[in-house]
């Protein structure tokens, strides 16, 4: 792997694990609390029930998209694993760095493999096609990278009735030649052709707080919720915007203070400590589940669940979903640098009670481990059950 792409890698990995950035723009909400304690507002059957959880890996599409990786003909592997619901039965996955084929017979990557800061994998029943910008011999990012930097993607939904994709891309812009000379600039929102997948326009999005609002979008009661984390490195902080309708580029934005809504983003609250950087919030009975690995922990394999009876919080009562299997020397690679980041749920796949929550694997030696097993770098599915402890 050249110099270029080793660099984007120790990103890759300083976002996922939750434990390297060093933080360069102004703190929000400093010294505020990460979560009120249950109160009045928290009388709803989700925040009462003790909930317990039965977890089990290997969920579709898992295993399509396994099948699909080896055939090396496209998509070989990628981290964000956000997935919108299109017209036609189409389902898009939306994926940040990305490598593309081919896959040697052995199950390793060429270190000349085409990779890309973002990508989409759009499936219809058993069929999958990977999109991309440039062209087949030249795949280039469908967001466009600036001159010193790159765009990485986030959470997505369709708007306009259904007619655009829109994806929030956040870019990192480069401050230096060392390895750690990079930083997030601002948050976009990239809106495609939902037909033809073509890029249609890059807007700025609010960019003011040091949160980066691309960790989930929620559609409930007239609004869209857009959750954001403030990434400090070693903490992340969960935050909640709201727009009405679902235009995110309409205006204005409102910033949930602890207590009620501001136009003012530097007012934006705190509501929880230790999400990853990409996460979910759903409806879940008559409240709402928050999934997020755990970042509390460095390299953590702990995915917890969180419940609330608002879109706001405060999120509470957690459950431990799952405990990824390939993180570190004891994990299934039986490899120190391995680790998983970055879970959250797919409400428009669940099955009854039962949430398809998918995380991500990368390894922190990425310039030997990713190339060495195809295998790693690909997102897992797994199938958790929620149900009323007695």
């Amino acid at each position: 792997m050249g110099a270029k792409k080793s660099r984007r890698w120790s990103v890759v990995v300083a976002l996922g694990a939750a434990a390297a950035v060093i933080a360069t723009a102004p703190t929000a909400s400093a010294g505020q609390p990460a979560a009120e304690p249950v109160g009045a507002a928290q009388d709803c059957n989700t925040v009462r029930t003790n909930w317990t959880a039965t977890a089990e890996p290997h969920a579709a599409p898992e295993g399509l998209l396994n099948a699909y990786s080896n055939t090396g003909k496209g998509w070989t592997g990628a981290d964000s694993t956000y997935s919108v619901p299109l017209s036609g039965g189409r389902t898009a996955w939306i994926f940040s760095d990305t490598f593309l084929g081919p896959v040697n017979p052995d199950g390793s990557r060429p270190t000349t493999t085409p990779f890309i800061n973002n990508s989409f994998v759009i499936q219809r029943g058993g069929t999958l096609k990977t999109v991309t910008g440039g062209t087949a011999t030249n795949p280039t990012a469908l967001v466009p990278p600036p001159s010193n930097g790159w765009y990485w993607v986030g959470a997505a939904q369709t708007s306009g009735a259904g007619r655009n994709l829109d994806v929030v891309a956040l870019r990192f812009e480069r401050t230096g030649t060392g390895q750690w000379d990079w930083h997030w600039a601002s948050n976009y929102l990239a809106r495609f052709d939902s037909k033809t997948l073509k890029l249609r326009s890059l807007t700025p999005l609010p960019s003011a707080a040091n949160v980066q609002w691309s960790g989930w979008l929620l559609r409930d009661g007239g609004y869209t919720y857009i959750y954001g984390v403030e990434d400090l490195g070693s903490a992340k902080y969960d935050h909640v915007a709201r727009v009405r309708g679902d235009d995110l580029t309409a205006k204005p934005w409102e910033y949930w203070t602890g207590s009620g809504w501001s136009a003012d983003e530097t007012a934006s609250s705190r509501v929880l400590e230790g999400v990853a950087n990409e996460h979910s919030v759903t409806r879940w009975g008559d409240g709402y589940v928050l999934v997020t690995h755990d970042t509390t922990e460095l390299f953590s394999k702990r995915v917890l669940g969180y419940f609330s009876c608002s879109p706001t919080g405060p999120f509470v009562k957690p459950v431990e979903l799952y405990q990824t299997p390939e993180t570190g020397a004891t994990g299934s690679y039986g490899n120190a640098n391995i680790i998983t980041y970055n879970s959250h749920d797919h409400p428009d796949l669940r099955r009854g009670n039962t949430l398809l929550v998918s995380y991500n694997v990368n390894s922190l030696d990425a310039n030997t481990d990713l190339y060495a097993d195809v295998s790693i770098y690909r997102p897992r599915f797994v199938g958790v059950t929620l149900t009323a402890a007695p």
